[in-house]
């Protein structure tokens, strides 16, 4: 009897261990790494965990940025082309089935570049139109656009509350800080004795004191010479910008909205600049790097003094950063992979066969 039981016990350990497993396995394979091949124009899906390729979608023309949707199930594509480009779309993939969809037709609106997924809509900017852009996936239409009136604007990213849009502006040497803000609507309103709002309307906006309005406003920050590649402090309080010509880095104080610093790099044709996690941090990838030149380089973010530069075989372009921190993924396109960088060691642990000419780089969680 007691042989029996031992066994029943032992048995129903077994189970709840081969579940425990089941479960971990299925939580890691739900967050899958996407990475976009300029010249093979697809996107790969991969493993995280054993970096391998699961499958490769057709991307649609040039691509260059790419953002998954807050549930893990579509990714969008932004097909570039450059500032004088006829390419008008987003293109679209099915994360879960793994293929294509019809693209987004923009219509008039040109040449998109930056993404970012917020609010249940995806951001873009298009260059030949000056734009940002917003895209409502639920209702299939560009819902909202602000012009930025600056030139090449390029990277995007959008606060999770909503009211602040960071762009990074290439050929106008700019950072746009965009707040959406209160403002009096100066004395315009309905003339004298003109009836009032129907029954159950406000006779104000949807938000404010009466006359008030939100609004959005600009503030153009001068970075320097090809800016592009940016990123927020993880404390909310910094913008770190990468200027590709001038091989430095500009730091801009969001309270004040001002440049405070401007420091030298030792890398050619700064492309793309991440914080990890913990703030702890700042990767710069090097475009303009030739092979045995540094690709990336590692700044510490606090003393602003540089920690280590690697050499990854040649010009790097996009960089993702694992959400725990651990790991960073470094695009290097001109050796055609995507160099795995233990962030303890800065030490490169493996690599990503993506494709040739490897770029954009995003996360997709399956919810």
């Amino acid at each position: 009897m007691n042989t029996e039981r031992v066994s029943r016990r032992k048995l129903f350990c077994l189970i709840v261990v081969a579940f425990l497993a089941s479960a971990a396995l299925a939580q890691t394979s739900s967050t899958t790494l996407l990475a976009l091949s300029k010249n093979d124009k697809t996107v790969a899906i991969v493993d995280p965990a054993t970096l391998q390729v699961l499958a490769r979608v057709a991307s649609g023309p040039d691509p260059h940025e790419i953002i998954a949707s807050d549930d893990g199930k579509l990714a969008f594509i932004s097909n570039y082309g450059g500032s004088d480009s006829s390419l008008n779309t987003i293109s679209v993939v099915d994360l879960v089935a793994r293929k294509a969809l019809p693209p987004i037709d923009l219509g008039a609106l040109r040449s998109t570049h930056g993404l970012a997924f917020a609010g249940g809509k995806l951001y873009f900017t298009a260059e030949t139109n000056k734009i940002i852009g917003r895209y409502d996936p639920a209702t299939q239409r560009v819902d909202w656009i602000l012009g930025t009136g600056q030139d090449r604007t390029h990277m995007v990213d959008v606060s999770k509350s909503l009211d602040r849009i960071i762009t990074s502006n290439v050929n106008s040497a700019t950072i746009s800080i965009i707040e959406q803000v209160t403002q009096p609507n100066g004395g315009f309103g309905p003339p004298p004795g003109a009836p009032g709002p129907p029954p159950g309307v406000p006779p104000q906006g949807p938000s404010g004191p009466p006359g008030a309005r939100q609004t959005w406003e600009v503030t153009n920050i001068p970075a320097g010479r090809g800016v592009e590649g940016f990123d927020v402090s993880p404390d909310g309080k910094e913008i770190w910008a990468a200027n590709a010509r001038d091989a430095t880095v500009t730091i801009i104080d969001i309270a004040t909205k001002k440049a405070v610093q401007t420091l030298p790099i030792p890398v050619k044709g700064a492309n793309r600049l991440k914080f990890t996690p913990d703030g702890r941090l700042v990767l710069i990838s090097a475009l303009g790097a030739r092979a045995g030149d540094s690709s990336l380089v590692v700044l510490d973010a606090s003393t602003h003094k540089e920690v280590k530069q690697l050499s990854l075989g040649g010009g790097a372009a996009g960089i993702l950063i694992a959400p725990d921190g651990s790991h960073a993924y470094v695009a290097v396109s001109a050796a055609d992979k995507i160099a795995v960088i233990d962030l303890k060691t800065l030490e490169v642990t493996g690599q990503i066969d993506a494709g040739k000419q490897p770029d954009g780089l995003a996360w997709a969680v399956r919810k």
